[in-house]
């Protein structure tokens, strides 16, 4: 099985950690880079080749995780010269299998990834996307009014919605990228966007288990505050 993870982007969110190294090497828990967790956890489940979408501080990532031997597998990297979006850096990568794993460099999860790409590949899906439900609290009073006479209709004091959120992980056919030109810009909103318009079938995968978007400096923050709890739910050795 193949996984493209991608570690392109500059980690804004995350600054100042992200001044001095690319976001997929910031530290969870003080232990190991995010990025390190995610190729244990791709490893533990047969997946046997990694590609690396890189451009920000690629030379660190390289040096970093070099050829993947040291975890015993095949790890290689994609240049981008430029920012390409979400799904724009696979349209480089020329020896994609017929169904590979795509998935953002900054995410803890539990997710079962060979569960997760059995599902796929069992359904012959073009597009299957990892769902994740996410409550959001609004920190203020939420106003709903009649906007011909300015009335207030109803009031909720600081309301929880709840939302179905991609979480970065994803599987794809080959044939979706080689619909798309080498080289430009294209993400993940768009292609989304563009299949709807088109009725074409995107499956979703349903997921209640632990999804934390390091990018977020909160989700991060509670990934450190809540460390040994994760350790075992994520059922790796984090130490060795």
């Amino acid at each position: 099985m193949r996984a493209i993870i991608l570690a392109g982007g500059k980690g804004t969110r995350l600054a100042p950690y992200t001044t001095v190294i690319p976001k997929p090497l910031v530290p969870i828990g003080g232990k190991m880079p995010i990025l390190e967790v995610v190729i244990r956890q791709l490893k533990a489940n047969g997946f046997e080749h990694i590609t690396v979408t890189v451009n920000h501080m690629a030379h660190l990532i390289r040096a970093f995780f070099g050829d993947g031997l040291q975890w015993g597998l095949k790890i290689d990297y994609s240049q981008e010269d430029r920012p390409l979006g979400t799904i724009g850096p696979l349209t480089l990568i020329r020896d994609l299998p017929e169904n590979f794993l795509v998935m953002n460099g900054d995410l803890i999860c539990d997710l079962n990834f060979k569960s997760f790409f059995d599902f796929h590949c069992a359904g012959c899906n073009k597009v299957t996307v990892a769902a994740c439900r996410r409550r959001q609290k609004i920190d203020f009073g939420v106003l709903t009014f009649d906007s011909n006479n300015n009335h207030l209709v109803s009031f909720s004091e600081k309301p929880e919605y709840t939302f179905d959120v991609s979480m970065g992980i994803y599987c794809f056919n080959r044939s979706i990228i080689r619909e798309l030109k080498i080289g430009e810009p294209y993400g993940f909103d768009k292609l989304m966007i563009d299949r709807l318009k088109a009725k074409k079938q995107t499956n979703i995968f349903p997921f209640d288990g632990l999804w934390y978007d390091i990018g977020r400096p909160s989700d991060y923050d509670d990934v450190n505050s809540h460390f040994e709890r994760i350790r075992g739910i994520l059922g790796l050795d984090l130490t060795s």
